[in-house]
């Protein structure tokens, strides 16, 4: 079996909203954190760095709008899906929050 056949972002179901599509990269809010993420295209960690700046600023635009210019980072530890690349807006109280929920 193919390492996408099994991968959830290849998959890319439509379960939360979904504020940006093109052929490149998607942005939603994550089922696991509430917070909008990007996720590449493409079944890879590394995308090149034209790619990146792509990706990262598509997020910009829905972090922007939701937690305002200063209100959050970016976040592209791939903890729970480590094969395949996709970054977090994460607002500054997220961790916090995250862990008194408990």
């Amino acid at each position: 079996m193919s390492p996408t056949a099994r991968c959830e972002l290849c998959e890319a179901a439509r379960t939360t909203t979904r504020y940006h599509e093109d052929d490149r990269c998607w942005v939603a809010d994550c089922e696991i954190c509430a917070v909008p993420m990007v996720v590449w295209k493409i079944h890879g960690i590394s995308p090149p760095p034209e790619e990146l700046d792509h990706l990262l600023q598509r997020l910009r635009v829905v972090a922007d709008a939701r937690f305002g210019p200063e209100g959050y980072r970016i976040d592209d530890h791939m903890r729970n899906i480590p094969d395949h690349y996709h970054a977090h807006a994460r607002d500054h109280d997220f961790w916090s929050r995250f862990y008194s929920r408990a």
